[in-house]
């Protein structure tokens, strides 16, 4: 008899060890004012996408802004997810008006593992960055072991808004 109440307690313990742990750091408003501090506008952008021309999944669509300053343009914002191991990586990504990365915020983490890709010494890899870089884990951006798939999937999205930045909206005025 003992031995059947010990399975069901010992699934429930198993399934309460798996439980993630969501912590929003920034608001996507804060995250665009911490990127752009001098920008007087952020005007939504929306682009029809070829994702296979840049290697994104079909339905792809992050959130994209034109960001304005007093003098023009000043850059690029967006706000894109990806999935770290089994959860959502809520992030946005900032681009000078030359395409080049200057800020890379994580705004929502779920998982109960591998949140040091909130590190700033982590996230400083991509800056400067642009689309004639590689962009790629245990290329040009360095891994952290126990949160690997984090990594690679943050470090896949960036390359992928890069990619769209050079197919897509450097040729916007």
């Amino acid at each position: 008899m003992r031995a059947r109440w010990l399975l069901p307690m010992g699934a429930g313990a198993a399934a309460v060890a798996q439980v993630a742990h969501a912590v929003q750091y920034l608001t996507v408003e804060q995250a665009q004012r911490a990127a752009f501090a001098n920008a007087a506008a952020f005007v939504p952008v929306a682009v029809d996408i070829d994702t296979a021309a840049i290697g994104a999944p079909a339905g792809w669509k992050p959130l994209m802004w034109r960001v304005q300053g007093d003098a023009g343009a000043l850059g690029w914002f967006f706000e894109d997810a990806v999935v770290g191991k089994s959860e959502l990586i809520t992030y946005t990504l900032a681009l000078d008006a030359s395409g080049k990365i200057t800020d890379l915020e994580i705004l929502d983490y779920r998982e109960s593992h591998g949140g040091e890709v909130r590190l700033a010494a982590w996230r400083n890899q991509f800056k400067a960055k642009s689309a004639t870089d590689p962009v790629a884990l245990d290329r040009d951006i360095r891994n952290i072991s126990g949160a690997t798939l984090s990594c690679r999937h943050l470090t896949e999205g960036v390359h992928r808004l890069l990619q769209l930045y050079a197919h897509v909206l450097a040729a916007k005025p």
